[in-house]
């Protein structure tokens, strides 16, 4: 059954103060999620350009340094898990041409 008239507040105090502590209740737990979230920060970062070319920038920046580095450091360990294999008949004959292909380039 629905309601067509809105709630008294003489004939139901209690519930009225009940709903409001509730209401209450989940708006300081959505302030305080936002909070966390930093939400300020991000709108600031999202309105302003310059920021937002800046972060950018970094990000990219540091994704090149790090795919930069990390392609190095698997490249090296691969060529010295490579060169243990020298001595083996078939495959370090293999190893070898391509271990002095590289030395030969300046």
């Amino acid at each position: 059954m629905a309601r067509t008239q809105p709630m008294d507040p003489q004939e139901h105090p209690f519930e009225l103060r009940h709903e409001v502590k509730r209401l209450n209740g989940r708006l300081d737990y959505i302030a305080d999620l936002l909070n966390r979230a930093e939400f300020k920060d991000i709108l600031e970062n999202y309105t302003s350009p310059k920021k937002r070319i800046l972060t950018n920038f970094m990000a990219g920046l540091s994704r090149g340094l790090g795919l930069s580095v990390g392609t190095f450091v698997v490249l090296g360990l691969l060529g010295w898990f490579l060169s243990l294999f020298v001595d083996l008949p078939m495959i370090g004959d293999y190893i070898k041409e391509l271990q002095d292909y590289i030395k030969s380039k300046p």
